[in-house]
């Protein structure tokens, strides 16, 4: 370093309360990217402020690892600094660049901003136990650089969803968390007492049901992401509380949902990995529009499993070694025989189409057979993303699909929609004919992100008291 250079090093006696004026460790190291090797840069003048993550003492000079959220840097230190590893400070300094050519920055003022009090986890191996990382998340994005990454990328995903629909025409709307009746799913809700009230709330396990009152309201174009509830076990894939995008557009049918869908996916991986293409679950495969498009039925029957009577379907499973003992209905048997052996074979992205009518409570009919419903459903490496509609929009139609999953109920369903009355009221209104479709976000966050399981894409997953 040239030898005019006389650093001002300052260690405050009282902590202070802000530090104004700092750039980003990435900015940082672009400045510095800019100087010659053993070199700095004392036209600029540079303030940074992040966690020391690293500390290497050589002789007359301390080498210190600053991390923000943007990145790392080094820093060049002449004096002999009380500093532990965790501690955060705040520099000024000049853009330089070490010997070696490692951007830096060359030290003329540092503040300790905050006193790290619990030693941090080895800095070398990082946080690695998995349940110390759910448990204590905020270590686990503070010592490991691709757990920040994945949740970055699963805010960036977001962001760009939201810029698509509204570049589109959609208004971003919230609809109620705490609900008389639960519905729009087959699911177990979450239970609890509204004291004002004096009435029993669920949990909304979906939003569909208010967002489709908003399309009667005369909204047309509505979303809403949110947190949605379902009292049920854990997964690799499921989480009893998660995230959903779920969109409804009037005037639209199920095949404009197909368009819009993947090509909101190819968008979203372009604006987040820069690609179309992503490695998962491994397998490699392109999110690039148009995906392949496949009905249930020739899906089921490329696998003999395109039987419509339950005896037969549950002996073609019992011979394939499913354990269908908890499947009362056809319907399950069928969503059984789907989820077990055609969902793992849906490996390049594929749009499948048109549902039996009893999988499907509030699907429309297609044209040419009543028994078979305008749904799909899109997968990614054997792996669902999400389920979409066209909506039924007549009362009376919907009235009698309720009836038909109160029977469900008396066969044995395990799970079924509830009835609404007042959601049918609303429809007799009118309802313009109308597309409505759900992604699960925290599944896309796995897929962008190459995660094998749930709770790596959530921040906080629930979890078992310790005992």
């Amino acid at each position: 370093m040239p030898a005019r250079w006389k650093p001002q090093i300052r260690l405050a006696a009282m902590l202070p309360k802000r530090f104004p004026g700092r750039s980003e460790i990435a900015e940082a190291r672009r400045c510095a990217a800019e100087v010659e090797a053993g070199a700095s840069d004392e036209s600029q003048t540079l303030r940074l402020a992040g966690r020391v993550l690293a500390r290497r003492d050589m002789g007359r000079i301390v080498f210190l690892d600053l991390v923000d959220r943007s990145g790392r840097i080094q820093l060049l230190v002449t004096e002999k600094v009380d500093l532990d590893l965790g501690d955060i400070v705040g520099v000024s300094g000049h853009p330089a660049k070490s010997r070696r050519g490692e951007p830096s920055l060359q030290v003329t003022e540092l503040e300790l901003l905050a006193k790290i009090r619990v030693p941090l986890p080895d800095t070398f191996h990082g946080l690695s136990d998995v349940e110390q990382r759910y448990r204590r998340r905020y270590l686990d994005l503070l010592m490991n650089e691709d757990t920040r990454r994945a949740f970055e990328i699963r805010t960036r995903a977001v962001t760009e969803i939201r810029r698509y629909l509204d570049e589109e025409g959609f208004l971003e709307v919230e609809t109620p968390v705490l609900q008389p009746r639960y519905g729009g799913g087959f699911a177990t809700p979450f239970l609890t007492h509204y004291n004002e009230l004096g009435q029993d709330m669920y949990l909304r396990i979906a939003t569909e049901l208010y967002l489709k009152r908003l399309i009667v309201g005369g909204l047309e174009r509505v979303y809403e992401i949110g947190k949605d509830f379902r009292n049920e076990g854990f997964s690799y894939k499921n989480s009893p509380e998660f995230t959903m995008l779920e969109w409804y557009e009037a005037y639209a049918s199920y095949e404009d949902a197909m368009v819009r869908v993947e090509t909101l996916l190819e968008r979203v991986a372009l604006a987040t990995l820069g690609a179309t293409r992503v490695q998962f679950r491994g397998h490699a495969v392109d999110l690039k529009a148009p995906w392949r498009r496949l009905k249930l039925a020739d899906a089921l029957a490329d696998q003999g499993l395109w039987l419509r009577d339950a005896a037969d379907l549950r002996a073609a499973l019992d011979e394939r070694g499913l354990d269908t003992s908890h499947d009362h209905t056809w319907a399950q048997l069928a969503d059984h025989a789907l989820g077990s052996i055609v969902e793992p074979t849906l490996i390049e992205p594929t749009i499948l189409y048109d549902y039996p009518i009893e999988l499907s409570p509030f699907a429309r009919a297609t044209d040419d057979d009543p028994t078979i419903v305008e749904r799909f459903e899109y997968f990614v490496a054997g792996f669902e993303l999400g389920n979409a509609y066209s909506e039924i929009n007549d009362a009376e139609e919907q009235a009698s699909r309720f009836r038909e999953q109160l029977a469900e109920k008396e066969a044995g369903a395990a799970e079924f929609v509830e009835d609404d009355p007042d959601y049918v009221e609303a429809l007799s209104y009118g309802m313009p004919p109308t597309a409505g479709l759900g992604l699960g976000l925290d599944r896309l966050a796995m897929l962008l992100t190459g995660r094998e399981t749930i709770r790596d894409v959530i921040l906080f997953p629930a979890l078992r008291a310790r005992p």
